[in-house]
């Protein structure tokens, strides 16, 4: 059993240089989005009958550091647009990337 390694190594190459590319793109766009003013915030889960995560005070403190935190913000709104528009220009590229490995997945014969 021969091992071709040149092809090998083509695709470590391939993998670790697409994977570097969409954990860039990504954190790139997290960063430019928290810039923009819009910073990810997730929801505490709460479900019927167990307990909640966050309670009512905490989620009242949490909201008001992220309202303080908007007010310091220097950037003016036309800058505060172009951070968002390329923090989803790098989700989009993040998007691309994904679904070409996937064509490439399945229709590569």
């Amino acid at each position: 059993m021969l091992i071709n390694w040149e092809a090998f190594l083509q695709v470590f190459v391939a993998a670790l240089l697409g994977a570097s590319i969409v954990v860039t793109f990504y954190a790139l766009g997290l960063r430019l989005l928290v810039r923009g003013g819009r910073p990810p915030l997730v929801a505490p889960a709460e479900f019927t009958d167990a307990i909640t995560v966050l309670s009512d005070k905490q989620r009242r403190r949490h909201e008001k550091a992220v309202a303080k935190a908007a007010k310091k913000n220097p950037l003016g709104e036309g800058q505060k647009r172009l951070s968002l528009l390329g923090a989803y220009a790098c989700f989009a590229v993040c998007a691309a990337a994904v679904i070409g490995a996937l064509l490439l997945i399945l229709f590569n014969h």
